[in-house]
């Protein structure tokens, strides 16, 4: 039996860096990647975004619980919210 995940800033650490990975996939996707038509674009775009609003949930829910974390560790679409910290 797997023991559970510990929740704590370090897991909210690296949920950020990935939040931030996926953040930097979509970029690269709306630059650089070639696709044969707007359905294949529209599709790819759709199943990165719903991996990382899966750890945006995920990282929201824990900075409402309290858990405590560094703003220099906040991927960079949370930064541009006005007042970072305030937001989360």
């Amino acid at each position: 039996m797997k023991k559970p995940v510990p929740h704590d800033k370090y897991f909210l650490r690296s949920l950020h860096q990935e939040i931030d990975l996926y953040d930097r996939k979509l970029l690269y996707l709306e630059k650089f990647v070639q696709f044969t038509s707007m359905a294949d674009r529209k599709e790819a775009e759709k199943k990165l975004l719903a991996k990382r609003a899966l750890l945006e949930v995920t990282a929201r829910q824990l900075v409402a619980d309290g858990v405590e974390f560094k703003p220099t560790d906040l991927p960079r679409s949370f930064r541009v919210a006005a007042g970072a910290t305030a937001d989360l």
